[in-house]
């Protein structure tokens, strides 16, 4: 069974600083045509610090379209032909003053591929040592460390709600627990 469809037109509708919106018509595979809003993204990455096996840094943020404070892992867009691990590496500075003496790879994901290309590349770093962070000017975080486990639970009781936070934090707590 063919599931692919066929751009027959694309059309980008807005161009901003960090996404771009195109409205693309396609045809279905039986023949029908709609059409298909999608948001371009650069890409981005994420990053679990690890103080211990046992110790996550993490971030405390306001989040314009959730209109709350969120908890969660660093992370931040990719420049332009910018290297995942390097812009990780980036970040966490920035974010949280550590540097990182290790970073490995845990996963690439979409993050919501219904409406958008975007790319997470999540990372998990170990052997931190502190820095001074060096924040975007409009960037105010509040830098909090938790236990792994906590963090966990954190998830399950609807504390942290962020899907990239979500899925790193479980993964980085399952390669740690297989160690």
């Amino acid at each position: 069974m063919r599931l692919e469809e066929k751009t027959i037109e694309s059309k980008r509708v807005f161009e901003g600083r960090i996404v771009n919106l195109r409205v693309d018509i396609v045809e279905l595979p039986d023949g029908r045509q709609t059409t298909r809003e999608v948001v371009e993204h650069k890409g981005a990455v994420a990053v679990v610090p690890l103080l211990d096996h046992a110790k996550v840094v993490m971030v405390k943020q306001y989040r314009q379209p959730t209109g709350q404070v969120l908890i969660e892992i660093p992370a931040g867009t990719l420049d332009k032909g910018e290297d995942a691990e390097a812009c990780a590496r980036r970040e966490l500075i920035e974010e949280t003053g550590y540097s990182a003496g290790k970073m490995t790879k845990m996963f690439s994901t979409y993050l919501s591929p219904g409406y958008s290309d975007e790319m997470l590349h999540t990372f998990l770093a170990e052997d931190l040592t502190p820095m001074q962070a060096e924040r975007d000017e409009d960037e105010f975080i509040e830098v909090v460390v938790l236990d792994l486990d906590e963090a966990a639970q954190m998830i399950r009781r609807g504390e942290i709600k962020d899907a990239k936070t979500v899925c790193g934090l479980l993964m980085a707590q399952r390669i740690v627990g297989s160690e």
